[in-house]
């Protein structure tokens, strides 16, 4: 009983020991298998599965590599990459190049007295002889990945389906808000001694494709389908003409048969220089620096058929809604009036307008309403307010302002796309065209070298014509229906009974 037990558990000691010398022999055995890693190996990609031991000197028996302790990789098994085609040489050498340069810089940081172990110039030529040979490239300039030369072009006869996409002619469809939209002017036509003046409205585009347009004190008729050009008026010395207006169906207090080249009637009515006209199938409304609006009855023999006082400085701006049941006014004293409509029986004697809109901080000249939402306006102002702002005029209410950053001298909406296009002034004199409603700039249209004065639209709605002050006409090709659309224009049919003033303006 007092000897010695040689039966029985191992002591927990014991076991301890033991599972200290198998870790021992297993860091032994692993380093020994570094150590005899040879990188000249060569050969196809091979997939090994790691040997599996048993730690356990004691217990011989064998296991199974599905037995095989799993390894943080993800399995027993390894994938070994062909050697053949990995670079080792260029990988030692970048690897060996950075972690010189940090061990440079940690010597210099600790150690000043360490210049002996530093490359000298033999050692810095030798490496860069070294690396020209082996082609090596700067790795931080270089891309791992890249053809070394360009691709083969395509036969002659390819025909890429895709050319569509980069071809910038096509025009794209509006749907996705990318249509084509020429940035420069078609045409560009002289217009000598233009009058640089914001409230005057010295150019029109009649229904008849003719192009009216006042410089200096003469009146001028350009016919945009066959380029003639025809003097109307030249007025004496000192005097010129202030506002120009096409009647809708076919056009004038000075009537003019421009067909005749002879003036109809002449029809006063204001004490100052008349500065805005609009008309409303046989009535013509002025605005006067004297801030009063007349409307004119041009059948009459006492045309004058009502005077509207909203405005308390020049009116510069007139518009009659697409329904003609609306006529918005703007003028120097920063104001939008709306009046009310024209009755079948004549003139509506309201005196007051129906809506005053004050929201502006500016002169407000750049009228016009939306051909497809007749009761919303679209107004824009001038320097100090650079703002186009849209209104709902059956309440009157604010729909909508968006900031331009420059004067805004005229606004047209399309009629073909939803979309509308501004002319300014200071300083870039561009013509902006934005998607509506979510004022989103679709182009921006550069080329006058002074503000623009007025805008007119083509009687197909499909080009732009610009006045600018540095004494020009530009034409701009912006709203060109889309070709890949289905839907074809229909054929211009002549209205019945054409009024007699037929190719008259005002």
């Amino acid at each position: 009983m007092d000897g010695e037990l040689t039966k029985g558990p191992v002591p927990r000691w014991q076991k301890k020991l033991e599972a200290s010398e198998a870790s021992s022999s297993l860091n032994v055995t692993k380093s020994g298998l570094s150590a005899a890693y040879n990188p000249n190996l060569s050969g196809t990609s091979v997939a090994t599965k790691t040997p599996c031991k048993s730690w356990d000197t004691k217990k011989k028996k064998s296991q199974t590599p599905n037995k095989c302790p799993k390894t943080p990789g993800g399995g027993g098994d390894r994938f070994i990459p062909n050697r053949g085609s990995t670079n080792f040489e260029l990988g030692h050498y970048l690897l060996k190049q950075d972690q010189e340069k940090s061990e440079n810089d940690e010597e210099n940081e600790g150690n000043s007295n360490a210049n002996d172990d530093k490359p000298t110039p033999a050692k810095l030529e030798h490496r860069k002889l070294i690396s020209e040979s082996m082609q090596v490239a700067d790795s931080k300039t270089t891309r791992i990945l890249s053809y070394q030369n360009k691709a083969p072009p395509a036969p002659e006869f390819h025909v890429n389906p895709l050319k569509v996409v980069y071809t910038t002619k096509t025009p794209l469809s509006t749907k996705s808000g990318s249509r084509y939209i020429p940035t420069t002017s078609e045409r560009i036509l002289d217009a000598p001694d233009i009058i640089n003046n914001f409230y005057l409205n010295l150019l029109d585009w009649s229904t008849d494709n003719i192009v009216t347009v006042a410089l200096g004190s003469c009146v001028y008729l350009w016919n945009a389908g066959t380029g003639s050009i025809q003097e109307l008026v030249e007025y004496e010395e000192g005097d010129h003409a202030c506002a120009l207006s096409w009647i809708q169906d076919g056009g004038i207090v000075e009537l003019w048969d421009c067909a005749k080249v002879k003036r109809l009637r002449v029809m006063d009515g204001h004490s100052a220089r008349v500065g805005s006209l609009a008309w409303n199938s046989y009535l013509v409304s002025s605005g006067s620096l004297d801030g009063s609006i007349v409307h004119h009855d041009v059948r009459s023999r006492d045309h004058k058929v009502a005077t509207l006082n909203g405005h308390t400085q020049e009116v510069c701006g007139l518009k009659w809604s697409p329904d003609y049941k609306y006529l918005a006014s703007g003028g120097n004293d920063n104001l939008v009036n709306v009046w009310t409509a024209v009755n079948e029986g004549g003139v509506s004697t309201a005196n007051e307008p129906l809506h005053v809109l004050n929201q502006h901080q500016a002169a407000v000249r750049a009228l016009d309403w939306c051909p497809w939402q007749s009761n919303v306006l679209a107004s824009g102002g001038g320097t100090a307010d650079r703002c186009i702002k849209f209104w709902n005029v059956n309440n009157g209410s604010l729909l909508n302002s968006v900031d331009t950053k420059s004067q805004v001298c005229g606004l047209l909406w399309s009629r073909t796309y939803k979309e509308l296009i501004s002319a300014h002034g200071f300083a870039n004199n561009q013509l902006t065209i934005w998607k509506y409603p979510s004022m989103v700039k679709q182009a921006e249209l550069t080329g006058h070298s002074s503000r623009v004065l007025q805008l007119a639209l083509s009687p197909d709605g499909s080009t732009v014509m610009s006045a600018g002050a540095d004494e020009t006409l530009r034409l701009w090709n912006c709203f060109a229906p889309d070709p890949h659309t289905t839907k074809k224009s229909s054929s211009a049919t002549k209205k019945p009974n054409q009024s007699a003033l037929r190719q008259c303006i005002r």
